[in-house]
């Protein structure tokens, strides 16, 4: 799958700040016939599948409002998958990381959301 520049910079900005706040990341564009995880991480022996949502700082619609409930089901499907093939298990979540850049694709803000969705 081709990445656009914007969301390419969004899930390295969405990694270090995983990295900054104490998670470990796992795995990154994990693929898999359902769909594609963008962050697979752990803290505190919670995995955590990572859906990053890159805009414009100027956007008027959330970046969240994107993970509609047809891609959460597919994300929850995608992470059974992850899950199954590394052989692990333990309690997980969802969370949507929104990332804002400027026009040049510098980091404004990002919004992280633990819990966004719960579908397992």
């Amino acid at each position: 799958m081709i990445k656009n520049k914007t969301g390419v910079w969004g899930e390295i900005f969405a990694a270090r700040y995983l990295r900054d706040n104490g998670y470990d990341i796992l795995s990154s564009n994990y693929v898999c016939r359902f769909g594609e995880l963008d962050i697979v991480a752990e803290k505190d022996g919670i995995f955590c599948f990572v859906e990053v949502k890159t805009r414009n700082q100027s956007t008027k619609i959330r970046p969240m409002e994107a993970v509609d409930e047809g891609k959460q089901k597919r994300l929850e499907m995608a992470a059974k998958s992850f899950l199954s093939s590394a052989k692990i298990s333990g309690e997980s979540r969802f969370d949507v990381c929104e990332v804002y850049l400027d026009d040049n694709n510098a980091l404004c803000s990002i919004n992280y959301i633990k819990n966004a969705f719960q579908v397992m």
